[in-house]
């Protein structure tokens, strides 16, 4: 390869549990991918990488990295793009403090995160770590619309193995509960940008005393574009969750709040918190200002609450009189006495409420038990999506996987189509006021009258992207046939303006008639109606409840959203394939930790290195990565027919394993193969070795179980420790090399 040109294929250095899979997974990817003369380079956009790239100044000349996602960000707009994109972590404060302070004892001199800056300095430091916590990654990497379904090797196995349904009846108590007015569904408003409003807006607050702040200058709204604005009335978020605590113990459930604090990296935090302080109100209204003094935030959830407090008896001890009168709470960890409300990364909505839907309507509480629980989402946009899938499944009881069709989905998220909160246009109104956008021409867009505290935010989907998202759904569903869906709610007034898109450029193609438009409740109930039936449904979606439904429907039809195929059209020619979703990734980590085995599956990276290859074959002519990429994808088949997937159990097989059969099942296909002789010429003795030297690897795999390991670090592991846990077979490696 020439000096600075890109590697023919990036793959991505992340972090927890696909990361530590990626120290077994790539030497096998290199190895294969060498003999067809195709580079695999790799690109950190890890949390812990994102952090040392962004504070060069601090660190010794030795420790300074390149900021690789910047890198990918530019790589991505051009045709040359190949990326294959692992779970990255999307980092809540408690996650982003973590890495910094283990990085900080390895000796990385990185500032610490200013809570509450005063200086300059500490705001400086403060809004580049803003920049990189919560859904920093994805919408930089993600110039292009996403393409996301079951392939078809998966399916199949799931409905030859149907995995375990929990039983709904339809007595069951389990519901959501959200706010009926003031949310951020009830004060949205939204346009489309004309040619004469296009230009650098700018969003100010106006005080009671007329008094003009500039909350943001210079957003540039293009012509076409779709501009929104909405705020969440804390007061109602305040009187709602008292309500709903109050609720949930007069029915005798467990309460659990569902949030997305990672990808909503402003506005869900805020939300998180006033959860936490509504269910100790009493504590803080008795010891309010001790607890501020103690450095209590409550955006940082029960956790640090607990942590802060631990030293004065009065409060703990008030805080355990509360906690007696309160209802069940939902758990993360019974066994840890860790909370729904510990800390705001450890619940994510679209992992968290998949799982009670799929186990029945039911959650774990403080004794480890089954109950109902009230499923608490404030705010309405997408929570009608679980209530009505609640409300099916007590009617008609739960999915039956052997037997369900699948919903893929064909989302809208683009150039940051849809950041709701998770971007600079989030804020907390300074004082009661006014929150307005102001046009390059002067025109007031959106006005909202605030009060102190209340949560204001805007977003924005371009032009460009919608046409490209509505084509790519027509092309879905010409090249399917199954029933197409637009989740557009014609109440609302962001998906208002979509429609307006949407229904012309049907009518233009001449297929209004192979589309529904509807609202998310209802999609929901035809979608579930479609696929308890065995047929096929597309949901077409913005870029919310495309996060959310390519975990909800996986994980009722294969049990699991990590097997997705996960493929991102750049528009601009390119290739970003995502292998699936990573929300349990801590807890396997820990698994690994405690006792050597990584029970992470590497499905969605096998699946995902079939599409690469096979896309840089079309678009480079590359014919032996077309070989190898249907190598790959015989090699994945291998896995799901002989069951070779990681257990979840110390003892038996681990994710090394499943990395040992897809080499060997790789190269077994490969020396099959008659479209390349040098190919086949050049696997066939690994092959046979990988064969002949099972039992051996298989022997040195299952040795190192049931032990602890050292990684040397969890957010910036040691690459010698991490290798040597991962490729512990010796006759393994001395194959792959």
């Amino acid at each position: 390869m020439a000096e600075n040109q890109t590697p023919d294929i990036l793959y991505t250095k992340v972090d927890e549990a696909p990361e530590l899979a990626s120290a077994s997974l790539l030497p096998i990817i290199r190895k294969f991918a060498a003999a067809a003369g195709i580079e695999v380079g790799t690109k950190d956009i890890s949390v812990a990488g994102r952090i040392l790239s962004t504070f060069p100044e601090y660190l010794k000349e030795e420790q300074r990295i390149s900021d690789d996602l910047a890198e990918l960000g530019e790589l991505v707009k051009t045709p040359d793009a190949n990326v294959i994109k692992l779970p990255n972590i999307s980092a809540s404060v408690p996650q982003l403090t973590a890495a910094i302070a283990e990085l900080q004892a390895q000796g990385f001199a990185v500032p610490n995160y200013p809570e509450e800056p005063s200086t300059d300095e500490e705001k400086a430091v403060r809004a580049k770590y803003d920049a990189i916590k919560g859904s920093a990654v994805n919408p930089v990497l993600r110039e292009g619309n996403s393409d996301r379904r079951a392939a078809k090797a998966v399916k199949n196995y799931a409905q030859k193995n149907p995995h375990s349904m929990g039983k709904w009846a339809s007595d069951s108590k389990t519901k959501v509960s959200s706010m009926s007015d003031s949310d951020f569904f009830a004060n949205e408003k939204s346009a489309t940008i004309t040619a004469a409003q296009a230009g650098d807006a700018k969003i100010e607050f106006v005080a009671k005393d007329g008094a003009v702040s500039v909350l943001k200058a210079g957003w540039p709204l293009e012509e076409g574009t779709v501009a929104d604005a909405t705020f969440m009335s804390v007061r109602a978020l305040s009187a709602f969750l008292a309500e709903a605590i109050e609720d949930t113990k007069s029915d005798g459930t467990m309460f659990s709040l569902h949030m997305k604090a990672t990808m909503m990296k402003v506005s869900d935090p805020i939300i998180f918190g006033y959860a936490v302080k509504a269910w100790l109100a009493p504590v803080f209204e008795k010891f309010g200002d001790e607890m501020a003094a103690l450095g209590v935030n409550v955006n940082s959830g029960m956790g640090d609450l607990l942590e802060r407090v631990k030293g004065n008896a009065e409060i703990m001890a008030a805080i355990e009189a509360v906690a007696a009168e309160r209802p069940a709470m939902y758990m993360v960890d019974s066994d840890k006495g860790i909370t729904n409300l510990h800390v705001p990364s450890d619940v994510i909505i679209d992992a968290s409420m998949p799982a009670v839907i799929r186990a029945g309507g039911k959650g774990w509480d403080e004794k480890g038990q089954k109950g109902d629980t009230n499923c608490v989402i404030p705010d309405r946009c997408y929570a009608t999506v679980y209530d009505e899938a609640i409300n099916f499944f007590k009617a008609n009881g739960a999915l039956d996987p052997s037997t369900a069709g699948a919903v893929a989905n064909v989302g809208l998220m683009a150039q940051k189509a849809e950041e709701y909160g998770s971007h600079p246009t989030t804020f907390e109104a300074p004082a009661d006021g006014e929150i307005r956008v102001v046009l390059a021409n002067g025109e007031t867009l959106h006005s909202h009258a605030v009060e102190a505290g209340d949560i204001w935010r805007a977003c924005t989907v371009k032009k460009a992207p919608i046409e490209n998202w509505i084509q790519l759904a027509l092309d879905r569903q010409r090249l399917t046939g199954s029933e197409a869906i637009f989740w557009l709610d014609s109440a609302r007034a962001h998906d208002a303006q979509l429609i307006e898109y949407v229904k012309p450029a049907l009518e233009t193609a001449g297929v209004a008639d192979k589309f529904q438009i509807m609202a998310p409740r209802e999609a929901t109930a035809q979608s579930l109606k479609t696929i308890t039936a065995g047929a096929d449904s597309i949901a077409i979606t913005g870029n919310v409840l495309r996060d959310y439904l390519t975990d909800l429907f996986p994980i009722l039809e294969l049990g699991t959203s990590a097997k997705m195929l996960s493929i991102v059209k750049l528009m601009n020619g390119g290739g970003l394939f995502e292998t699936g979703a990573g929300g349990s990734a801590p807890k396997h980590v820990q698994q690994l930790v405690a006792e050597n085995h990584l029970r992470w599956d590497s499905m969605g990276e096998f699946c995902a290195l079939g599409e690469s290859f096979n896309f840089l074959a079309d678009t480079k002519g590359n014919a032996k990565a077309g070989v190898l990429g249907a190598a790959a994808e015989a090699a994945t088949q291998g896995i799901l027919d002989f069951n070779r997937s990681p257990s979840r159990k110390v003892g038996e097989p681990d994710n090394r394993d499943s990395h040992y059969w897809f080499a060997r099942y790789w190269a077994e296909a490969l020396a099959a193969q008659s479209d390349y002789a040098a190919l086949a010429a050049e696997f066939a003795p690994i092959a046979k070795a990988l064969a002949d030297g099972e039992e051996a690897i298989l022997g040195e795999l299952a040795a190192v179980q049931g032990v602890k390991v050292d990684l040397g670090g969890y957010f910036n592991t040691d690459p010698t420790k991490t290798a040597a846990v991962m490729r512990p077979s010796a006759t393994l490696n001395a194959i792959i090399g």
